[in-house]
């Protein structure tokens, strides 16, 4: 197997977080198995969370009503897209597998991430009308979330207080992740390290080392197909899909649950 590149988006204050071991765990890890290791260190680089008109060098074409969205598709197209979101594609476009490594702040990523996403995955670049979901722009590389959460895994169940973790995952890995294309590797999830005695912290490094060591041959999660959907009639599921599931217990993802159960752990465990 030729060897992988991998991008790391990292988001973390501190070199002696948990999460910062994770990241020099996976660093270390995927570098010995002859991978590429790129690491973006946001709050290092303090990277601009903000989506402006200053991401365009030059002049922008309506600033009166500006729209980043369709702004930052012509400065791709023209080469103006400011030096920090170019050298951030320039990374993806060369990564196979981008892990993002982060504390979950508020059932999400932290806002300068959230900027990362915002102003890297560019209209045209990362994402068009024509190329989406399954046909997105990114369908040959591997995406995955790696975290940290400040409440125990209980609390992140169907009968727990903070709510299924799965629900809590599809804004990110749906429509996000697999909306650019990226075949979404299960999360890896941190429960609560802060809570924990520093031995069982080093067990769930352990376990992150050991998973890296054939992560880039996992299978991704499933996700419907965006042939599945009918373009004509507000991409509607087409009537012969909803036929076919009409009789099963479980609705086919968590977002897409044609009114059943949500099938469990589809959007923590490949092949559920």
């Amino acid at each position: 197997m030729a060897a992988k590149k991998v991008l790391i988006v990292y988001a973390h204050q501190s070199s002696a977080s948990f999460n910062s071991a994770a990241k020099d765990a996976a660093k270390e890890v995927l570098a010995a198995q002859g991978c590429t290791v790129e690491v973006s260190d946001l709050y290092a680089m303090k990277f601009k969370a903000t989506a402006t008109a200053e991401d365009i060098t030059g002049d922008v074409t309506n600033a009166a009503h500006f729209h980043y969205a369709e702004e930052t598709k012509l400065a791709w197209e023209e080469g103006k897209l400011c030096a920090d979101i170019t050298e951030e594609q320039r990374k993806l476009t060369e990564a196979d597998l981008i892990i993002f490594q982060f504390p979950m702040y508020w059932f999400t990523v932290p806002a300068i991430m959230k900027g990362w996403m915002d102003r890297v995955l560019t209209l045209g670049y990362a994402y068009s009308e024509e190329r989406r979901y399954s046909q997105g722009i990114f369908k040959d590389k591997k995406a995955m979330l790696s975290f940290t959460t400040g409440s125990h895994e209980s609390m992140f169940s169907a009968d727990g207080v903070n709510g299924d973790m799965n629900v809590t995952l599809w804004p990110l890995q749906n429509g996000i992740l697999h909306y650019c294309g990226f075949q979404v590797l299960a999360p890896q999830i941190f429960w609560a390290p802060s809570c924990l005695p520093s031995e069982a912290r080093g067990t769930l490094l352990e376990g992150w080392r050991t998973r890296l060591q054939g992560v880039l041959s996992e299978k991704p999660l499933s996700f419907t197909p965006l042939d599945c959907f009918d373009g004509e009639k507000g991409f509607q599921l087409k009537p012969e899909f909803q036929e076919k599931n009409a009789s099963k217990e479980y609705g086919l993802t968590v977002g897409i649950h044609l009114g059943k159960a949500l099938p469990p752990n589809s959007q923590m465990k490949a092949g559920v």
